[in-house]
């Protein structure tokens, strides 16, 4: 069974960092790509960024390449996702994912999800 649980959200300055974190309590994190998304306020959900199972390949959304570096430690069962140089367009709640490829850029991509953590950019 896959839980996974997102933490790190909170309200930051413009120009600030933050770091996301996605656990998976189960025992099958490393069988699935990872991937995280967001949505704002009467926005539909979109993709941020994903990351293989092993970790060797990511794929980022143009908006926040170079930005949000995003990494897994399989040992622990958890995905990061490093928010730098944030700015109010980053303000959402953030879901982290589980799907079958790094690839995958839409949520129907993705079989298991998290409940979300809200980040809020004030400028």
């Amino acid at each position: 069974q896959v839980q996974l649980v997102e933490s790190g959200g909170e309200l930051v300055q413009a120009g600030g960092s933050l770091r996301l974190s996605c656990a998976d309590s189960g025992r099958t994190f490393r069988s699935f790509a990872m991937g995280w998304f967001r949505q704002a306020p009467g926005k539909e959900r979109d993709f941020v960024a994903a990351i293989s199972r092993s970790g060797a390949t990511t794929n980022y959304a143009d908006s926040v390449k170079g930005r949000f570096p995003i990494s897994r430690d399989n040992a622990n069962n958890t995905m990061y996702l490093q928010m730098n140089r944030l700015q109010p367009d980053d303000t959402a709640v953030y879901y982290c994912a589980g799907g079958p490829t790094v690839f995958a850029t839409t949520p129907l991509g993705y079989t298991y999800w998290g409940q979300g953590t809200q980040v809020t950019v004030s400028s």
